[in-house]
């Protein structure tokens, strides 16, 4: 992590040697040695100790750590979102081209394998939401630039922000059109 380089370069602009380093924070030699090689990272305490001594503010000390984490959490989301979106999307898919073959297949019974299979593709899709939701992405272009690991400017932020009451409606417009569809679909294989 950055924060080895941080303190190696701070011990040498001070003319420190590891262990001269280590007498002035209480730690051993291999300790220094572990955190210049990032094999470990320094507790609070010590980063208090570093971060006087080197008369740099903690802030300046671990900034460089601060990003990496960010930067990952970031790149841990959008695993995540494309995870569950690939997951969501071929169960989706799997749910609505299995209603009629199951029907035809096992009859009235099919209702059961089809309803787990239905409610295994709601599941990831509120994995998805979740995801959008902790991440604060709603449109179709703030989902684009979130996988691929950007973010919209404010003004492209405000116009998106600006679109979401309309495709509101139009989700549930829509949510509504295939639920009806579904029922009729259904409602006919039933009745044959």
């Amino acid at each position: 992590m950055e924060i080895s380089k941080q303190i190696k370069k701070h011990r040498n602009s001070m003319g420190f040697s590891q262990e001269e380093l280590a007498e002035k924070l209480y730690v051993s030699r291999q300790t220094i040695s572990n955190w210049e090689t990032g094999k470990n990272y320094p507790d609070i305490h010590s980063l208090l100790l570093l971060s006087s001594l080197f008369n740099v503010s903690l802030d300046q000390l671990i900034k460089g750590d601060v990003e990496l984490m960010r930067e990952e959490i970031k790149e841990t989301e959008v695993r995540k979102l494309n995870k569950y979106g690939t997951i969501y999307g071929i169960l989706l898919v799997s749910t609505v081209l299995s209603a009629v073959p199951l029907t035809s297949w096992i009859g009235i019974y099919a209702l059961l394998p089809w309803s787990i299979l239905f409610g295994t593709s709601m599941f990831f899709a509120l994995k998805v939401e979740k995801v959008k939701k902790d991440n604060n992405i709603h449109t179709y272009k703030e989902i684009v630039a979130f996988t691929e690991g950007k973010r919209l400017d404010e003004l492209q932020k405000q116009q998106e922000i600006g679109k979401r009451p309309y495709q509101k409606a139009l989700l549930v417009i829509g949510s509504a059109a295939i639920a009806f569809l579904l029922c009729c679909l259904l409602s006919l294989l039933f009745l044959q």
